[in-house]
């Protein structure tokens, strides 16, 4: 089985391959001071509960956005499992041709999501992925990263409303009654909600006018369930896009 993870700055998203198939998929916190006994621990429990034998365990691939982390992850399947991960970065065959005007600087889970992409849609496309930052990906029609966009994502909008006021309490994120908000608390959530509904749906429109033909969007992220039935335009919801990028990355790297 290949065991594929995903270090984000909220939280690190894992999967469990047999073939081409996500047989199981778990999130846990991404806490930076988790040692690699910890985090071997923490993984060892969703495998029991499982019923997952370490040993069916046979590769891995993993993506990071925490520095920090990577060596500390990576140390840990090597370690505990006997593998020496694959690691998304200068040098993986993708597939994608990055036009980034510097390719270092575009995150390993945004290339894996294009991969994941391009493999669903085989042409242009725009992938939303929602996590602690909300980041737009544009992919064309030839297989080639073309850039997009990065906002601060919902949680960090909702969390700087409640710090940086004296009297707005925190509130859930939902959809409120209404757009007009007839208490302190749905005129929030209306704010919230509506409000990064219609960021999301412009962002995508102005990308798609800088574009030729229709693209594909792909919405993803552990928060894409809060809004999605509010995106214009969305042909593909896939919460898993990114385990599915590191599979791919993985069987383009280790083929014969």
């Amino acid at each position: 089985m290949l065991l594929v993870v995903d270090v984000g700055n909220t939280e690190t998203v894992l999967g469990l391959y047999e073939g081409e198939s996500l047989r199981f998929h778990w999130r846990l916190s991404t806490e930076r001071g988790r040692t690699p006994d910890e985090w071997a621990i923490a993984i060892a429990g969703l495998l029991a509960v499982a019923n997952v034998p370490a040993k069916s365990i046979d590769a891995a691939a993993m993506a990071s956005v925490v520095p920090p982390l990577t060596g500390i992850l990576a140390e840990m399947i090597e370690r505990h499992f006997g593998i020496v991960p694959l690691q998304v970065g200068p040098g993986v065959k993708t597939g994608i041709k990055i036009l980034y005007d510097n390719p270092l600087e575009v995150g390993a889970d945004r290339i894996v999501n294009s991969v994941a992409a391009w493999a669903k849609v085989s042409g242009a496309a725009i992938i939303v992925d929602f996590g602690t930052a909300t980041t737009f990906d544009v992919l064309s029609a030839n297989a080639e990263y073309l850039g997009g966009v990065i906002v601060p994502g919902l949680l960090i909008s909702a969390e700087t409303l409640a710090a940086r006021t004296a009297r707005l309490p925190r509130v859930e994120i939902r959809r409120p009654p209404s757009v007009i908000g007839r208490n302190t608390i749905h005129s929030i959530q209306s704010g919230l909600y509506h409000g990064y509904a219609s960021l999301v749906n412009g962002v995508i429109s102005l990308i798609k006018s800088e574009m030729e033909g229709r693209p594909a969007v792909i919405v993803t992220g552990g928060l894409h369930g809060q809004l999605v039935a509010d995106l214009v335009g969305v042909d593909h919801v896939d919460p898993c896009l990114t385990l599915e990028g590191l599979r791919i990355v993985h069987r383009k790297n280790t083929a014969g």
